[in-house]
């Protein structure tokens, strides 16, 4: 599988909030994620007030575009503390420790860890969950849907296996 590093990484900063920092960064995530220039461009356009209200919009007010992926596996059940237990132990087994500042399921922190790591087994096994955010951001009509269509075309269509 080709490496995907610096798009994952590109397209963890996308799906953050977009403070003073994204707006610095957006040309330097253009020209190194070409696969994102349709949410780039967008962002580059759209006032700081107007993109931030949108963020919010689309991301925390409800969990129907949950960035969190446990989310759309386990919902808000006991069973999701044990499923955020593996990220943390997956992280740990990879040499880093999570800070506790999001959940360790945050898209954009898995995103990261597979830029870091070049890992991507969290994106494989959630891969359905991603597909069904990007599905509900497509119908929601957010230039977010353009960053999960760029992740979800670097992962392969078929199932690689089960949830562990």
């Amino acid at each position: 599988m080709p490496s995907f590093e610096v798009l994952y990484q590109a397209a963890a900063l996308c799906l953050t909030y977009p403070d003073e920092d994204f707006r610095a960064r957006l040309p330097l995530l253009r020209e190194a994620a070409p696969q994102l220039r349709e949410f780039t461009d967008h962002a580059a356009l759209t006032p700081p007030d107007e993109l931030a209200a949108h963020y919010v919009q689309v991301f925390d007010f409800k969990n129907r575009h949950s960035l969190y992926l446990t989310w759309w596996l386990d919902g808000d059940t006991r069973r999701r503390g044990m499923s955020l237990l593996r990220f943390k132990e997956v992280y740990r087994a990879h040499g880093l420790e999570f800070t506790d500042e999001e959940l360790p399921d945050f898209l954009p922190a898995v995103l990261e860890f597979a830029a870091r790591t070049g890992e991507n087994d969290l994106l494989l096994e959630h891969r359905d969950c991603l597909e069904q955010l990007r599905s509900r951001l497509t119908d929601f009509g957010t230039p977010y849907a353009s960053v999960l269509d760029a992740v979800c075309a670097t992962l392969p269509t078929e199932r690689t296996g089960g949830r562990p």
